[in-house]
């Protein structure tokens, strides 16, 4: 049997899931704008970008007290996910 404080926090992860949602719609609808400004698709992956988004989310992990390498598993995961998102959306050649 579960203990009742595992369901009431379950129920809070549950709602931040939910909002977690929402922030990767509104994330989905800018990286579609991103695809519409550019070219090629050669140009979908910026590695010198993706090296300074780690940096930054880990300092600022590091900053909120939150474990660097979560976040760096998490936004990995994501940018791998967001470029093949790019690549089944990119319509130029």
């Amino acid at each position: 049997m579960i203990n009742k404080n595992i369901i009431k926090i379950r129920k809070k992860l549950d709602k931040l899931d939910n909002s977690l949602l929402e922030i990767i719609k509104k994330r989905s609808k800018l990286v579609d704008l991103v695809i519409k400004n550019k070219k090629f698709k050669k140009d979908i992956v910026d590695k010198k970008r993706i090296k300074i988004i780690l940096k930054n989310i880990s300092r600022k992990s590091k900053n909120k007290g939150i474990d660097p390498l979560i976040t760096n598993k998490i936004w990995k995961t994501m940018i791998k996910s967001f470029i093949d998102y790019e690549y089944r959306n990119f319509e130029k050649k």
